[in-house]
């Protein structure tokens, strides 16, 4: 732990089983992990797949204080995600549940395990949307206002649920 909380922003999806149950009860599972604190959650979208198979993803995002640093956050989610029946069998797989550290405070991070803010997020309306719900006027650290991608995932179809 790290003592001092950050804000954090959490991508959650689905599109195996009942995915629109399995995003709220991750959301849930979010709000007891240590030293975190869930502070809101946008609404749930429904999205067609981006670069993956499968049926619609049900998409939301989690707004969290944590304590946690980011690699025992990262552990942390990688967790839950096994306690859903998670596989990775092979890349951009369908899923029974998707967490991503979207953002962790101001900071950037880059290792093997771990690219903060998540490298695809800005070309992604399943994570703008529902991101600017929570807070339209967010920066994406070396990028800038969020809303400036907005027109960019103007074409991807998403619904809200």
């Amino acid at each position: 732990m790290t003592g001092a909380r950050v804000t954090c922003h959490i991508g959650v999806g689905a599109n195996l089983g009942n995915p629109a149950v399995t995003v709220k009860q991750a959301v849930e599972r979010l709000a007891i992990l240590p030293d975190t604190t869930l502070s809101a959650s946008s609404s749930l979208f429904r999205t067609a797949p981006v670069d993956a198979g499968g049926g619609d993803y049900v998409n939301a995002v989690a707004r969290i204080e944590t304590g946690l640093a980011p690699a025992a956050l990262l552990a942390s989610l990688q967790q839950i995600e096994r306690d859903f029946g998670r596989e990775r069998s092979f890349r951009n797989a369908p899923r029974t549940l998707d967490l991503d550290i979207l953002l962790y405070g101001g900071q950037k991070l880059a290792d093997a395990d771990l690219t903060v803010p998540h490298p695809r997020m800005h070309e992604r309306a399943f994570v703008l949307i529902p991101l600017l719900q929570l807070d339209p006027f967010i920066d994406i650290p070396g990028r800038g206002p969020a809303h400036a991608f907005a027109p960019g995932v103007a074409g991807q179809a998403i619904h809200k649920l």
